[in-house]
């Protein structure tokens, strides 16, 4: 069952990754790995609220794989429109962590990743992985806020 802080800490941990570790290395692992943090944050956001959902007897079980714990809260917030704009982000991260991928000025100030995706190219910066971050995070306080688990 879910504790509760599991996505708290994938938040410190992206967080540090982001203010200090790629403020050091400037590589586009770290960019990588921080990618890969949120989405485990929002992994275990969208646990909470399934778990959250099954107290209300709203579902009958979590559904195995992350994506289809995804799509099942998606269609079970279907009146929602704020958590459909944050599961499609999630959906974007899952793209971007699988997709290929070029390195540009690593080592350097305008470290970037650039993804190449339905023939486009996409380009996360340290400014825009910031912005990813944020969003993460509202999606986080967002799903604590709407969602409780009380112990009974």
């Amino acid at each position: 069952m879910y504790e509760g802080n599991e996505a708290r800490e994938e938040l410190k941990r992206a967080d540090h990754l982001i203010f200090v570790t790629l403020k050091y290395t400037k590589t586009v692992d770290v960019i990588k790995n921080t990618i890969h943090r949120l989405i485990n944050a929002y992994d275990y956001g969208i646990i909470y609220a399934l778990e959250s959902l099954k107290k209300q007897k709203k579902t009958k079980q979590l559904p195995l794989t992350p994506i289809s714990r995804a799509q099942e809260l998606k269609k079970l917030s279907a009146r929602k429109p704020e958590m459909k704009g944050f599961l499609e982000f999630y959906f974007l991260l899952k793209r971007i962590d699988q997709a290929e991928y070029t390195k540009k000025e690593e080592y350097r100030k305008n470290v970037a990743l650039t993804v190449l995706e339905h023939d486009e190219a996409f380009t996360i910066d340290i400014e825009k992985l910031f912005e990813f971050y944020k969003r993460t995070r509202d999606f986080i306080d967002f799903v604590e806020g709407k969602y409780s688990i009380t112990q009974k």
